[in-house]
């Protein structure tokens, strides 16, 4: 870039909190190139073999750098590493692989390049977030396989990458666990998001890191002075004097923030009026829990169980989905833990899997509650695991994808079958025990009154229901600068379902990505939400803005964003509360108490 031009800006996505200033560091990371060659059915064995020697070499590589970081940073961070072994070990992909060589008669390097490709492609498509982020996963993980089978060095990244700020793509997980401590000052990257691996590794080295700058790594110049700001999500290149003292000051005053977030860590999420708002967490898996109870979480508000029907062509036994809804029961309790009934559909879906089906347009296609109801044997099983499972704990229950009362009514008779069914086989299950549905179609929200009478209560998916109001595809670069939370269209549907819920006694929780922004939640609390669920990471700062505010300042800036009536001027309203009763609460010194 120019580098007679000052202070240029550059928005991207906050990864990893901290600031940096040093000069970029290009990290070029070129393409494999591929052999392609046509083989014998004599040459099959060899090529298996061939195959099987480079599982095994991966899989030792792969371990190897797992021993060095829970060594370095835990066991946590080293559970990362895991879920790359299980991509090696997975039969599907294996046998998928050498289905591909004879089918096609090519040589098994480019079998497998071509199975790995479908895999990463159908994780990239997924809508959900952290789904998503595990095409990075596979990607590194066949891009390591390739190299092996090709006779390539596939150490990863240098660990003399040099001094300053890393500027790539993207980065996978074993690349940023392979940085020698100290040598880089933040990562910067073209793709990614929050729940990245490699971001989540970044975080426990204490890197700061931007994502999302889309093209940023082929307009930087190696050797621009950059300033990565990790806590906002911004890069400035060739920053000023002014911009540098300035940012000095910013990092004392994050540091301080980050202080009193700690200190009401175990405090009750309540405002100053006495309005008790339960912060509770979003959970993938039955992994770290502990973990999570630490960080202040009330509990889950939404344990998604998609992963369990990901990892095989074969669907989880009763018994299997019992073992893990029990774990989380017994381990969140007396918390409630809120389970999600499966969201499959053909982008989520083992392409194996005899359930699959190809479609044009999978978000409005065959998935989640319309999966179920269509295969309830399935979904009978996923009732009955967490039927036995709420006898160990306070679990809820919700269905995805509700559009209209005969859905949730078709799926009640369902789960009242199997309640019958334990009566009379003496099996102990919560008979309380809540069902809810989540508002995530628009069509719910228009019959959100009726829902209610069937519902014990509500939570709203604003990831989807944002999508489907605004007729935005969040995936589609060219678009998703228009997906809006502040859109007033936006809080006047959230608006509408608090209003419905509450007519009939239930309340209401949201547990998409705009609960878990601290910028839109006052907005949410304003508009009158019971409760909200958002990542690990946001637990703290939602709790300490709930406990500075009360209801009269909130539906203040519900009553004046409405009148502002356009999306970016609400979302500036919503910026300057933030700031007003967060930031510059840090500077009045007040007591968090």
């Amino acid at each position: 870039m120019n580098p007679s031009v000052q202070d240029l800006r550059i928005k991207g996505i906050p990864a990893s909190a901290g600031v940096a200033h040093g000069r970029a560091v290009l990290l070029v990371q070129n393409e494999l190139d591929i052999p392609e060659s046509e083989i014998d059915e004599s040459d099959f064995p060899a090529e298996i073999e061939r195959f099987e020697r480079a599982l095994l070499d991966t899989r030792a590589q792969i371990s190897k750098i797992r021993n060095e970081v829970a060594e370095k940073l835990g066991e946590d961070e080293a559970n990362i590493f895991d879920a790359h072994l299980l991509v090696i070990e997975d039969k599907a992909l294996i046998d998928e692989t050498i289905r591909e060589m004879e089918t096609s008669r090519r040589n098994i390097v480019h079998a497998f390049h071509v199975v790995s490709g479908r895999y990463i492609d159908a994780f990239a498509r997924i809508d959900d977030e952290y789904l998503r982020e595990r095409a990075t996963d596979i990607r590194d993980v066949s891009r390591r396989l390739l190299q092996n089978l090709m006779g390539i060095d596939s150490h990863g990244m240098s660990r003399n990458v040099g001094s300053g700020i890393l500027v790539c793509h993207d980065i996978s997980p074993s690349e940023t666990a392979s940085l020698e401590e100290g040598n880089v000052q933040a990562i910067v990257t073209d793709v990614g998001s929050r729940t990245s691996h490699a971001v989540i590794m970044a975080r426990s080295i204490e890197v700061p890191a931007v994502v999302g700058l889309r093209n940023f790594s082929k307009r930087v110049r190696a050797g621009d002075r950059l300033l990565v700001d990790g806590y906002e999500g911004v890069v400035i290149v060739n920053p000023s004097q002014e911009t540098l003292q300035l940012y000095g000051q910013i990092e004392e005053q994050k540091e301080r923030l980050k202080d009193r977030l700690l200190s009401v860590r175990d405090l009750p999420a309540v405002t100053r009026n006495g309005r008790s708002i339960p912060i509770r967490a979003n959970v993938e898996s039955a992994d770290n829990l502990e973990q999570l109870m630490a960080s202040g979480a009330q509990g889950v508000g939404l344990f998604r169980t998609e992963y369990l029907y990901m990892a095989n062509v074969r669907f989880p036994a009763e018994e299997e989905q019992f073992q893990v809804y029990r774990k989380v029961a017994e381990t969140m309790a007396p918390d409630p833990v809120v389970i999600r009934t499966i969201d499959l559909g053909a982008d989520k879906m083992d392409r194996q899997s005899p359930y699959h089906d190809n479609e044009a347009n999978p978000f409005l296609g065959f998935r989640a509650i319309r999966f179920c109801l269509e295969f309830p044997e399935i979904f009978k099983d996923q009732l009955r695991a967490i039927l036995r499972a709420s006898h160990y704990g306070k679990i809820r229950m919700m269905y995805p994808m509700i559009s209209g009362v005969d859905e949730l009514s078709r799926a009640n008779e369902l789960l009242q079958e199997v309640r019958e069914e334990f009566d009379g086989e003496g099996i102990p299950y919560d008979k309380e025990l809540p069902v809810g549905c989540m508002i995530e179609v628009p069509s719910a929200v228009l019959c959100a009154e009726a829902l209610a009478k069937e519902s014990d209560f509500f939570s709203i998916g604003t990831n989807d229901l944002i999508q489907y109001l605004l007729a935005i595809d969040r995936l589609n670069d060219r678009i998703a600068h228009l997906y809006e939370p502040t859109h007033p269209a936006v809080l006047k549907t959230i608006q509408m379902v608090v209003d419905a819920a509450h007519s009939q006694g239930i309340p209401v929780g949201v547990c998409g990505e705009m609960a878990g922004d601290p910028i839109y939640l006052p907005l949410l609390l304003g508009l009158g939400v019971d409760e909200i669920s958002v990542g690990a990471s946001a637990l703290a700062v939602s709790k300490y803005l709930i406990r500075k505010v009360d209801d009269s300042e909130l539906e203040d800036l519900v009553k004046e964003s409405f009148e502002a009536g356009d999306a970016k001027k609400i979302f500036k309203l919503a910026e300057a509360f933030f700031r007003h009763h967060v930031l510059e609460d840090v500077d009045r010194e007040e007591d968090p108490e």
